[in-house]
């Protein structure tokens, strides 16, 4: 059996851009959070890592085998993935909570879809799907 060596030293540490997030996810198994706070500071944690957050990205850009190999992804797999891409999703107490999350991202590197037009092509997609609600009049974005 052969095992797998990373130079962690070389592995960007997501945690290191996750802190909040990680203090999020513990105080919710306390109390109630908010899940769009958690949605915040996950997409802060990705803007942070990678310029882009989920919100930037749509489904219908990934091939059906990329949905399929993200679909099929444990935490074993998924270590092994981020690592081979120089990512890190481990923190002092195992693998961060949102690491399906983070290899979507990390997948989405890989395939060259974080760019300006993406973004752009995203945004409109989900402006257009709200305004298609009948109870909105409006949608507000922050840039």
């Amino acid at each position: 059996m052969s095992s797998i060596a990373f130079d962690n030293s070389a592995l960007t540490r997501i945690a290191d851009f996750a802190r909040t997030l990680t203090r999020l996810h513990a105080a919710s198994r306390r109390r109630l959070v908010d899940d769009d706070q958690i949605d915040r500071e996950f997409n802060t944690v990705c803007s942070s890592v990678w310029g882009y957050a989920m919100d930037d990205l749509s489904d219908d850009m990934f091939s059906g085998e990329d949905h399929e190999f993200l679909d099929t992804l444990d935490e074993a797999r998924a270590r092994i993935f981020a690592a081979e891409q120089g990512y890190d999703l481990v923190d002092d107490t195992g693998i961060l909570t949102d690491w399906w999350g983070y290899c979507w991202m990390i997948l989405a590197e890989k395939r060259g879809l974080l760019t300006p037009e993406n973004k752009a092509r995203a945004r409109l997609e989900w402006e257009e799907k709200y305004l298609s609600s009948p109870n909105v009049i409006g949608v507000i974005v922050s840039r």
